[in-house]
């Protein structure tokens, strides 16, 4: 568990995503989960040493599985966006570890088996502000990586908590994005308004403005090369050469390339197969 500041730690040893915790002195704001349930058991055990007040909340960035599967063995009450919650309630109660490969953190820890979810029991649409202390948690929502997509923004130690708005050294999930979306969203992490604040990425802790920057690039060129394929179904030759050439941009592991390429081809075909994603009509399930 790392400190970045009094009260304010962040953890990225388990599977999936970064996770974030906030002491206050009416207890625990919690962002994220471990995907599997045993690890977030582990993860809960670990934050009765930090102290603060005695209630829990978890607050889920978004609705994919790699930070929300471990979030009823949390044992608290779910925050999220209002879409994150219409997802939820689409979605069967229990997750079955089965079915297609996607990319997903989740899908290399072995065991999982059926998880029941636990769907947000709180949800916002704009803004919702937590008062757990003197000093206020900000949750705000910027769609891009999903229609639900928040971030936790502490504005007086300047720090925000962006989810899978930038990703570190590993290709974003396009299968529920908008892109659109998403470049504003980054484009805003780099402007006035976020300056001399610590951004904490949902998969890689804390990034710095080149890093934010590379996400940048990186999605105006894949929302260039998408663009040019919305008139036609591509065929999987033309979607394995893109694959081919967009893992160049990640220094990845190569235990991971098969993974980050199967991310890739998965987001590519479902993204260029919904009709109406260019208008920012779109769904994730």
């Amino acid at each position: 568990m790392q400190e970045i500041t009094k009260n304010v730690y962040i953890e990225d040893q388990f599977p999936g995503v970064t996770l974030g915790v906030i002491v206050t002195s009416r207890g625990l704001i919690q962002i994220d989960a471990p995907p599997s349930p045993e690890d977030a058991r582990s993860w809960r055990a670990a934050l009765m040493n930090l102290g603060g007040g005695m209630e829990r909340v978890l607050i889920n960035l978004d609705a994919h599985p790699d930070r929300t599967l471990g979030a009823r063995a949390m044992d608290c009450t779910v925050i999220a966006h209002e879409k994150t919650a219409h997802m939820f309630r689409t979605r069967p109660s229990t997750f079955k570890a089965q079915g297609e490969e996607t990319g997903s953190d989740w899908e290399s820890i072995s065991g999982l088996g059926s998880v029941r979810w636990s769907p947000p029991e709180i949800s916002f649409l704009d803004q919702m502000i937590l008062h757990w202390s003197i000093a206020p948690v900000v949750l705000e929502h910027h769609p891009g990586p999903t229609s639900g997509s928040i971030w936790v923004r502490l504005p007086d130690e300047k720090i925000v908590f962006i989810g899978d708005a930038v990703m570190k050294n590993q290709p974003p999930f396009f299968a529920g994005s908008n892109i659109t979306d998403w470049i504003t969203a980054v484009n805003l992490l780099l402007g006035p308004a976020f300056k001399g604040y610590t951004i904490v990425s949902g998969r890689g802790g804390v990034v710095t403005p080149s890093v934010i920057k590379t996400q940048l690039d990186f999605l105006k060129h894949i929302n260039d090369k998408l663009n040019r394929m919305t008139t036609k179904k591509p065929k999987p030759a033309v979607t394995e050469k893109l694959v081919a050439s967009l893992l160049t941009w990640f220094k990845a592991p190569a235990v991971r390339q098969k993974q980050f390429a199967q991310r890739l081809r998965y987001g590519l075909l479902h993204y260029n197969s919904r009709p109406s994603h260019v208008s920012g009509q779109f769904n994730e399930d």
